[in-house]
């Protein structure tokens, strides 16, 4: 019964208020084709070599993202004189075909498979000892932002960036951050998006949770993560309070916690820009969430073809 309530009322009405929220289904389906314009736009792209001894800069993508990381990396190359080095997490949709096109449009980037994933979480976070992050990772893919990225051997600092952002001037902040990171960095959030009360989240911590972290653009050191407090949170969190689409954002800040941070400030690094900072290119970066993705699809991919 529950079932079909769902089927017959609940998911045509969640339909139908995201199509009122983007203003009307006429104007969502313009989007819509806006934005597989922007996916076979993608593919005509100049290639982007990645260098060996570049900044190093992680993506979690794949068959329905690889167009975004692909924009997101010419534009940070266009406003940059800096080499980088790309490094493509395979968020478990990668195949030959996949892999084909990012090696002729990143030559020399790094393609991270599932199988070395697969055998790098087996070594740090077993399943017998790390149930929930298991079980999250398997229905929750913003969580392999944390377990398949920072599991990766060699460790240390790692700068994780969203495929859904453009870069419109150089980010000399990320720069300096890349070249010689020593704390945390990350976006401020247009509003606070974490899922779960903050008294929650620092009694679980035993720390201060800062407010406003956005996960977009986040740098963390992989050798201070501790899986175990991670296990831990998860299961608290969804015992105590449910499960939220935010909770790869809200673990980050509880990772982070009080600790001193490099902040990118909102006024450069946007976060939901609108149409009219979107048409601007106001401050270095934007983040593309929620309505934003209109103007992503609509106008802001353009004015880089």
């Amino acid at each position: 019964m529950q079932a079909l309530v769902n089927f017959l009322y609940r998911n045509p009405k969640a339909r139908l208020n995201h199509f009122r929220r983007f203003g009307g289904y006429i104007n969502y389906r313009k989007i819509m084709a806006a934005r597989k314009l922007m996916k076979k736009a993608s593919f005509a792209l100049p290639p982007v070599t990645s260098a060996a001894n570049g900044l190093p800069v992680y993506f979690l993508t794949g068959k329905s993202y690889l167009y975004q990381t692909l924009f997101c990396i010419r534009s940070l190359v266009l406003a940059c004189k800096t080499n980088f080095r790309f490094i493509l997490i395979d968020d478990g949709s990668f195949d030959d075909a996949l892999i084909t096109s990012i090696k002729k449009q990143l030559p020399g980037a790094d393609i991270i498979s599932h199988e070395i994933i697969v055998q790098n979480i087996e070594n740090v976070i077993p399943a017998e000892k790390f149930p929930y992050l298991h079980k999250k990772r398997a229905v929750y893919p913003h969580i392999k932002k944390l377990t398949d990225i920072h599991t990766l051997s060699g460790g240390g600092w790692k700068l994780v960036l969203d495929s859904d952002m453009l870069f419109w001037h150089e980010p000399r902040e990320i720069l300096e951050w890349l070249r010689t990171p020593c704390r945390p960095l990350h976006m401020i959030d247009c509003g606070e998006a974490y899922g779960y009360s903050k008294k929650l989240m620092e009694q679980l911590a035993g720390k201060t949770i800062k407010p406003l972290i956005n996960v977009g653009a986040i740098g963390l050191n992989s050798d201070t993560i501790n899986w175990h407090h991670l296990e831990r949170w998860i299961g608290e969190l969804e015992k105590r309070e449910g499960t939220s689409y935010y909770l790869e954002q809200a673990l980050s800040a509880m990772l982070i916690g009080d600790t001193t941070t490099t902040v990118l400030l909102p006024e450069k690094y946007i976060v939901n820009p609108d149409k009219a900072v979107t048409a601007a290119q106001s401050g270095l970066l934007h983040h593309y969430v929620d309505l934003s993705k209109e103007h992503y699809y609509k106008l802001a991919w353009k004015k880089l073809v």
